[in-house]
C-alpha cells in the first residue's frame, strides 16, 4: 500500500509525465526510493534534469495521494500499476504509457481481441447502422470494444457492445468521481457490469480540453485495431488514428460519400494510406487473422512438447493456462530473460506450435 501511495504521488509531481515517471521507476524500482533519493542522483536519471529533480524533492502533498487511496477503496476502484500483470499489456509497447491507471469494472482488460471503435460526436443514420452492424457481426469472436464514452459513435459502440453481450471499456478524460458527458451516467453504470471504465486521472480531475488527446492515446494503445466509422478532417478521431499509426496499430476506416463532411476524415485517412478501407466485419476478421484454423489434436501437441527445450516448455506451459498471453506477461511469469523468451517464441513459431496476434500477443497454434 505504501508503494501505491508513492506511485500516486509521482503522478502529481509537476513536470513528471508518463515518460519521465516510467524512466524513474525503471531506474529506482520502487516509487518510494524516488522521493528518498538525493537531488544529484535524480538529476542523473535520463530525461529528468535539475528542474524536475527539484520538483520531486520539493513535493509535499502526500495527503492528496492518501485521499486518493481512500477514494479507490471506498468505490472499489482498482489501481493498475505499469508493473502489474493486470495492466493493459498492449500499452507497454507504446512509448508513453501511463505508469498508473484506475479501473472500475469486472473483467480482464487483456482480452484476446480488442478493437477501438471511434468517430464523430454527431453521427448520421449511416454511421449508426455501420456501428451496430459491425459489432453484431463480431459477436462470435468475442472482441472487446474500447471507446471514449463521448457522444455519437463512441456511445453507439458501447451500447451496441452491451446489446450484443460484448465486453466494453470506456476510457475517460477525467477522474472516476464523475461522468462526462453526464447524460451517459446510466450507460457508464451499465458498462461497469459488462466491462468497465478506465482512466489515468485521479478523482476531482475535470475533463479539460488537453486531457482528451491523453485519453485518446490509451484508446489507441490498448487496442489491436482502431476502426473509424465517421469523422471530419479535424477532431479527436483523427488524433486517435494518428496515434494508432505511431504505435504501429492497424487502422481501418469506413468510406463515405465524397460530399459528406462526416465522412471526409475517413476518406482522407484511406486516401493517404493512414487507414485501410473497411467495408464489413469479415474483412476485419480476415485482416486481423482471427479466423482460427483447424489445429492438431492434443496428442500431437503432447508429442511436440516432448521435443522442446526447457525454455520452450516453460513458454508453452504458460500459453496452455490461458487462451492468449502478452509478451510482457510471458517475460514476467516465465522467470526467464527477455532474450530467452524471444528465442523460445521464435523457435516455437517456426515449429508451428505458437502463433502471434497483433500487439505481441501469443497463443498456441
Amino acid at each position: 500500500m505504501q508503494d501505491l501511495l508513492y506511485r500516486i504521488a509521482l503522478t502529481l509531481v509537476p513536470g513528471i509525465g508518463p515518460i519521465q515517471a516510467r524512466m524513474l521507476l525503471q531506474s529506482f524500482g520502487e516509487a518510494g526510493l524516488i522521493f528518498q533519493a538525493k537531488k544529484s542522483t535524480l538529476e542523473k536519471t535520463e530525461g529528468i534534469g535539475s528542474i524536475r529533480a527539484a520538483n520531486i524533492k520539493q513535493f509535499t502533498d502526500f495527503k492528496r495521494a492518501e485521499k486518493e487511496m481512500g477514494f479507490l477503496d471506498k468505490y472499489g476502484i482498482k489501481p493498475l500499476s505499469i508493473s502489474d500483470p493486470a495492466y493493459p499489456q498492449r500499452l507497454l509497447n507504446c512509448y508513453d504509457p501511463p505508469v498508473l491507471l484506475y479501473f472500475k469494472g469486472n473483467l480482464n482488460i487483456n482480452a484476446v481481441k480488442i478493437i477501438a471503435v471511434i468517430g464523430t460526436r454527431s453521427n448520421s443514420a449511416y454511421g449508426k447502422q455501420v456501428t451496430e452492424t459491425l459489432l453484431n457481426e463480431l459477436v462470435p469472436f468475442q472482441v472487446m470494444v474500447v471507446s471514449g464514452l463521448a457522444y455519437g459513435i463512441d456511445a453507439l459502440s458501447h451500447r451496441a457492445a452491451l446489446k450484443n453481450g460484448l465486453p466494453t471499456i470506456g476510457v475517460l478524460a477525467h477522474g472516476l468521481d464523475t461522468i462526462y458527458p453526464y447524460q451517459h451516467y446510466a450507460l457508464a453504470r451499465e458498462m461497469t457490469q459488462q466491462g468497465g471504465l478506465l482512466t489515468e486521472f485521479i478523482s476531482a480531475t475535470k475533463p479539460d480540453r488537453h486531457h482528451f488527446p491523453m485519453r485518446n492515446r490509451i484508446v489507441a494503445g490498448m487496442s489491436d485495431a482502431v476502426i473509424v466509422i465517421e469523422t471530419g478532417v479535424k477532431g479527436g478521431s483523427m488524433i486517435t488514428a494518428d496515434l494508432a499509426n505511431s504505435y504501429n496499430k492497424d487502422v481501418f476506416a469506413f468510406p463515405g460519400k465524397t460530399t459528406d463532411p462526416k465522412s471526409a476524415g475517413c476518406n482522407y485517412l484511406i486516401k493517404t494510406n493512414r487507414a485501410m478501407l473497411l467495408t464489413d466485419a469479415q474483412q476485419l476478421i480476415e485482416t486481423m487473422g482471427w479466423e482460427r484454423k483447424k489445429t492438431a489434436g492434443k496428442s500431437t501437441q503432447k508429442e511436440l512438447f516432448i521435443q522442446l527445450s526447457e525454455e520452450e516448455k516453460t513458454v508453452v506451459a504458460i500459453l496452455q493456462s490461458k487462451d492468449a498471453v502478452a509478451i510482457d506477461e510471458l517475460n514476467y511469469r516465465s522467470n526467464l530473460s527477455s532474450s530467452k523468451v524471444a528465442a523460445a517464441i521464435l523457435n516455437l513459431e517456426l515449429q508451428g506450435v505458437v502463433m502471434v496476434l497483433p500487439g505481441k500477443i501469443y497463443r498456441l497454434a
